[in-house]
């Protein structure tokens, strides 16, 4: 998918505009921003022979520069993934965490504005919230900060049958979930100390947007996937 994104494909197609960067002595990262360059030369090359492109070099250099945290042989997060390989191919080519200094492929993710975020702890019932805003300690707090994608919260599977004995898989509209960034949506974060209303919204949007949809919920005993149905608007 990240072949697919302009700016960072015209940017690796050509190996000039990172091939003169000064790494220190012994430093491998930079093993991964030569690997994934041939990756996408290897790509988009009009005179492929094959119609398939091995990525092994890839793969091998991903394994020695995330210190074996992503293996071939073993099934990883894919978002943990995506969150290390931009912000290390970010660092190998010089970037830093300061908004001023940033590289020719990061602004589609990293340079624009994230969701300030509401943050009011106000316990149960809902009686007492007109009471307790008008203290200090429950006032609202708006936070801006940056961000590299959108988490997406799919709604609770249904636990039981249908009349016909058969498992319903439900379906929600992807603007249904995205509802969660309009700045009225609200929801409950918890911690062991206090629990935590936020609202989420967006003030600026960066040219491409990279959507997490949370399926995967862990317990003390299995990983459950939810099987919500996503559509995606066509047109």
């Amino acid at each position: 998918a990240l072949s697919n994104v302009p700016p960072l494909r015209n940017y690796f197609l050509e190996e000039e505009n990172y091939k003169s960067i000064q790494r220190p002595p012994g430093d491998i990262m930079f093993l991964l921003v030569q690997r994934f360059g041939e990756l996408m030369r290897k790509l988009w090359n009009p005179r492929n022979f094959k119609a398939h492109v091995s990525p092994h070099e890839m793969l091998q250099a991903v394994v020695l520069c995330s210190k074996k945290n992503f293996q071939i042989t073993k099934q990883g997060d894919g978002v943990d993934f995506l969150s290390w390989f931009l912000n290390a191919l970010h660092s190998a080519l010089g970037g830093t965490k300061k908004k001023k200094k940033k590289l020719g492929f990061l602004p589609p993710w990293g340079g624009s504005p994230g969701p300030p975020t509401s943050e009011l702890s106000v316990p149960q019932p809902a009686e007492e919230k007109a009471q307790l805003l008008q203290n200090s300690e429950y006032q609202e707090m708006m936070v801006e900060s940056t961000f590299m994608y959108l988490t997406l919260d799919l709604p609770t599977a249904p636990l039981y049958k249908d009349e016909k004995e058969q498992l319903i898989i439900p379906q929600v509209p992807l603007f249904s979930i995205l509802a969660k960034f309009n700045g009225a949506t609200e929801k409950e974060y918890k911690t062991y100390k206090e629990n935590f209303l936020k609202r989420f919204q967006l003030t600026k949007l960066p040219p491409y947007l990279i959507f997490c949809i949370k399926r995967f919920t862990k317990n003390n005993f299995f990983v459950e996937k939810n099987p919500t149905i996503v559509n995606f608007p066509i047109t």
